[in-house]
């Protein structure tokens, strides 16, 4: 199993990076993990509809055609311990699974249809850097939790 996190845009804040950097190295020790940041669109004299739609584009283009898993606050909500059971059913099922976070101006609706399913990381909507970070928090705890580990309490 591999798992992808595709996500528009670099975090901006440094020490908002290196959280997410080492989250994403921690999850890393669980699961083979794969991380994509695609350029953000500029949005300039640009309606939302075309910055969702370009970015989808790309996004599209980095996951191909495994399991996708759009994150948006319409989503799924699950409990830690119900995303670790899913996670390790996936993961048993051999499936990869791509997980894809929107930009400042969310997801576009193709890649939400197109999507296997929706994931709620909060009932609030998060910036996208947030969103990431979260997800790579609970991937790890996922990690540690179907390995009986002490992180989770």
């Amino acid at each position: 199993m591999r798992v992808v996190v595709a996500a528009v845009g670099k975090p901006r804040n440094a020490a908002l990076a290196a959280a997410i950097h080492d989250y994403e190295t921690r999850a890393a020790r669980y699961w083979p993990l794969d991380v994509h940041e695609i350029r953000e669109e500029r949005t300039k004299g640009m309606s939302a509809e075309l910055v969702r739609e370009r970015e989808g584009q790309r996004l599209a283009e980095r996951v191909g055609s495994v399991r996708t898993i759009a994150c948006d606050s319409t989503g799924r909500s699950m409990s830690s311990e119900a995303f670790s059971s899913w996670l390790l059913g996936e993961r048993e099922g051999g499936r990869d699974v791509a997980f894809i976070i929107g930009g400042a101006h969310g997801l576009s609706p193709a890649i939400i249809s197109a999507a296997h399913s929706s994931l709620s990381l909060a009932p609030w909507t998060l910036p996208h850097e947030l969103a990431r970070l979260v997800l790579a928090e609970q991937l790890y705890r996922a990690g540690s939790i179907i390995r009986g580990e002490p992180y989770h309490k």
